[in-house]
C-alpha cells in the first residue's frame, strides 16, 4: 500500500464525531441520515459476519461522522463496546505525542495506540472530565479491498 502523503485522510477533517448505535441499528441510522440530512456514504466496513457495521464514514455538507453497531470487543483491545455515545476522533500529525501528553496531562488510556488494519496509528484516551477521544495519524492509504482483507485476519486471530 501506498505512504500516506497527510496524516489526514484525503478529504478528511483534523476533528470527526464517532457515534455509536445500540440494537444493532446502525444501517438504519444511515439510511436515516441519508433520507434526513442528505448524507452520502463514503464506506462502510461491516463485521465479518455481515450483520452489523464495524465503521461507516458519511459525508453530511462538507463535514464527515463516522458511525459503527455497538460490538463486543472480541480482543479486548478495541474500545467500541460502550455505551451510545458520542467519541471525538481527532487526526493530529504525530499520535504518539498527543497519546502520550493526554496521559500526562491525566486522561486515562481506554484503548492503546495500534497501527490499524485501515492504515491510522490509532488509539483512545478518556479525557478527566469524561470524554472519550480517538487519536490518530494516517500513516497509510489502504484499498476497500485490503481494508477487508486485513479486517478478517485481524478478527480471525483475536478470535483465537
Amino acid at each position: 500500500m501506498a505512504r500516506a502523503k497527510s496524516y489526514l485522510p484525503a478529504g478528511g477533517q483534523a476533528l470527526t464525531p464517532d457515534i455509536t448505535i445500540n440494537d444493532g441499528a446502525a444501517a438504519k441510522a444511515i439510511d436515516f441520515y441519508k433520507k434526513v440530512f442528505g448524507a452520502k456514504e463514503v464506506s462502510r466496513a461491516p463485521s465479518p459476519d455481515g450483520k452489523l457495521i464495524m465503521h461507516a464514514h458519511l459525508q453530511i455538507g462538507n463535514s464527515s461522522l463516522f458511525l459503527a453497531d455497538n460490538i463486543p470487543d472480541p480482543a479486548g483491545n478495541i474500545s467500541t463496546a460502550r455505551p451510545a455515545g458520542v467519541v471525538l476522533n481527532v487526526y493530529v500529525e504525530d499520535a504518539d505525542a498527543v497519546f502520550e501528553r493526554a496521559v500526562k496531562a491525566g486522561a486515562e488510556s481506554v484503548m492503546p495506540l495500534a497501527d490499524m488494519f485501515w492504515g491510522d496509528r490509532y488509539g483512545h484516551i478518556r479525557d478527566p472530565f469524561g470524554h472519550v477521544w480517538a487519536i490518530a495519524t494516517h500513516k497509510e492509504d489502504v484499498s476497500p479491498e485490503e481494508a477487508q482483507r486485513r479486517s478478517a485476519e485481524f478478527f480471525a486471530a483475536a478470535a483465537r
